[in-house]
């Protein structure tokens, strides 16, 4: 290792290159900065290579395989689909490289320079990179600290060769014919989707009394039933106790109103939520002020208690979304560059994407009234949606929350098909102010399934016209 090395001087310098990090380098060049970045694996972070671009690419090729079966009622009897999970895999691997090739491009156009290693801090404008046997120290006039999250490891399921976290769980090889996954949060239930849709039996342990408890329980409960209709067993208020890994298997104890069980798997996922990346990188040193959780304080630029330094996504407060951590590390780039521009979370969008998928933004309505709101609801339900009927999709609903007295649009949310695609109209209506008029006057081509957000607009109205 290198001892007393000679510091070099750069501008700006963003800590990881996931889809915070990528984003926030980009900006700043393009704001007329010189740009570093410190990256200690992969372009892209985990989201391009290990999170949402693999997940999504595996439920989607689970989603058409699953149709292919079972299509009879529209006269396709499809009798000699068969599964290739190797070319599956090979497939999704594709659509990461595509991905991260394409950052990597992006850097180039933008001129922005990579450094390969882990950082630490040294104090409020110098940092130091490990990488192998050698070091470097760097000084800095800016920092946007973006090194996201890992997952949660719980006690006595240690990650192995049977035992995986969500990133083990897209690298499988085969896919098994018993799975368990240890938590129903939205990560969960996703690959549990994927997985069931691929055939195999799948079992969720949830240690609440529900799956996705951060969504409301209407929304829930049809992604409960399509679950249901994939044969996954749900166990809630359930604690996981113990993974015996086997030649072959792994057995799985756990505890359901105080009575022991055990399920006999394959593999087991665990996916219990994630912890951000801000231990032992010198926080502390260079004055970085964390909460209890480990999260970074930051104010409306994104800015931390130390004025040059910044943080955006799993590290600060609020939801672990990858498009969130984009959003704030553009803030962030012009907060630097000197502009105005701050955080405004009135409408954050998440989908999970479930076989039927939930997508919600703004306002609940019961959020809206602990805000003292005087909020009312619509809902339009997709089976009576013409394209979703000729879809075979007609599970589900989108609902509005809007201000009674203005009827300003204030929240939505969607269960059933499309949902990760209506939500941004919705969104931007949001954002933008919109009344329920201004959407129930907006036309929507027919047939599709975006009508249902015009005609969810007109029950708020008065006018259920196609209900």
């Amino acid at each position: 290792m290198v001892v007393g090395d000679f510091a070099i001087d750069l501008d700006t310098v963003v800590i990881g290159a996931g889809p915070g990090g990528y984003v926030a380098a980009i900006r700043a060049a393009e704001m007329g900065q010189k740009v570093t970045v410190i990256e200690r694996e992969y372009l892209g972070g985990v989201c391009l290579n290990v999170g949402c671009i693999p997940s999504k690419a595996l439920i989607e090729a689970a989603h058409r395989y699953q149709h292919a079966m079972s299509s009879q009622k529209m006269g396709l009897n499809v009798t000699a689909a068969k599964l290739d999970f190797e070319k599956t895999q090979d497939w999704k691997q594709s659509v990461v490289d595509r991905m991260t090739g394409g950052v990597g491009f992006l850097f180039k156009k933008h001129h922005i320079d990579v450094i390969w290693g882990d950082a630490f801090l040294k104090d409020d404008h110098s940092l130091r990179v490990i990488s192998n046997d050698k070091a470097q120290t760097y000084t800095f006039n800016n920092l946007i600290i973006a090194t996201g999250s890992h997952p949660i490891e719980i006690p006595n399921f240690k990650f192995g060769k049977r035992v995986l976290d969500s990133t083990g769980a897209l690298a499988l090889k085969e896919i098994p014919k018993e799975l368990v996954v240890v938590g129903g949060g939205y990560i969960g239930s996703e690959l549990a989707s994927a997985y069931a849709n691929f055939g195999a039996h799948v079992s969720i342990l949830e240690g609440s009394n529900s799956i996705l408890a951060n969504y409301e329980k209407d929304l829930v409960k049809v992604v409960e039933q399509h679950f249901n209709e994939q044969n996954v067993d749900i166990y809630t208020n359930a604690m996981a106790k113990n993974a015996e890994e086997t030649e072959d298997g792994v057995k799985v104890t756990f505890e359901v109103n105080g009575e022991e069980k055990t399920l006999d798997a394959d593999y087991v996922i665990v996916s219990v939520g994630r912890r951000p990346n801000t231990k032992n990188m010198g926080l502390e040193q260079a004055g970085v002020k964390v909460n209890e959780r480990g999260l970074i304080e930051v104010d409306n630029q994104s800015r931390s208690s130390v004025p040059n330094i910044y943080a955006i996504g799993d590290v600060v407060p609020g939801f672990a979304l990858a498009h969130k951590a984009s959003y704030e590390g553009k803030v962030a780039a012009e907060a630097i560059a000197g502009k105005s521009t701050i955080v405004d979370y009135r409408a954050m969008p998440a989908v999970c994407y479930t076989d039927t998928s939930i997508a919600t933004t703004g306002l609940t309505v019961a959020e809206a009234k602990e805000q003292g709101l005087n909020v009312g609801k619509a809902q339009f339900p997709f089976a009576a949606n013409g394209r979703a009927v000729s879809m075979d999709a007609t599970s589900g609903f989108v609902r509005l929350v809007y201000i009674k007295d203005t009827d300003v649009i204030v929240g939505a949310q969607i269960v059933g098909p499309h949902s990760s695609d209506l939500i941004s109209e919705l969104t931007l209506a949001i954002e933008s102010g919109s009344t329920v008029k201004d959407v129930a006057l907006t036309i929507h081509p027919h047939p599709s399934i975006a009508e249902a957000v015009g005609d969810v607009a007109d029950v708020a109205e008065g006018f259920p016209t196609n209900i």
